[in-house]
């Protein structure tokens, strides 16, 4: 299988590689995690009770307000982060957070990201070049 890559219009951050967690759902520090567990909580969130830690977050769009910036950095600071955040569309809110927290991010396609990466998916980010790169499917 050869690799598939997507572009992304907006970049910022480190290369990571890891393990895609993939939902048609949005994204907010305050409202949609438990960020002592380091898992999704909110019970309607399409991924409910599984762990963000170390994982590479493909969702629809951004939500949720400023207290963002300063969750991501402070969550960061305790080593239960997410690697990098794919979205669909983000606000300036959350591109402020992952800057503050170090956390890299893609945003901006020509497709619907979350329909193309696979959950489970085996992903290389690079904001140097904008690209999300599918290494190995699920």
């Amino acid at each position: 299988m050869s690799a598939k890559i997507f572009r992304a219009r907006h970049a910022m951050g480190s290369i990571v590689r890891g393990t895609a967690l993939v939902a048609r759902d949005g994204f907010s520090a305050r409202y949609d995690l438990d960020r002592i567990k380091g898992v999704f909580s909110r019970p309607t969130h399409k991924l409910a009770g599984q762990s963000y830690v170390g994982r590479i977050l493909v969702l629809d769009t951004a939500k949720g307000g400023v207290a963002t910036a300063w969750m991501l950095h402070e969550m960061k600071s305790r080593g239960l982060a997410p690697l990098a955040l794919i979205l669909n569309s983000v606000n300036p809110i959350l591109a402020q957070g992952a800057a503050f927290g170090d956390i890299s991010m893609l945003a901006g396609f020509d497709e619907d990201i979350t329909s193309v990466i696979p959950h489970g998916a085996e992903v290389e980010v690079n904001p140097k070049t904008g690209v999300i790169t599918v290494v190995s499917p699920s």
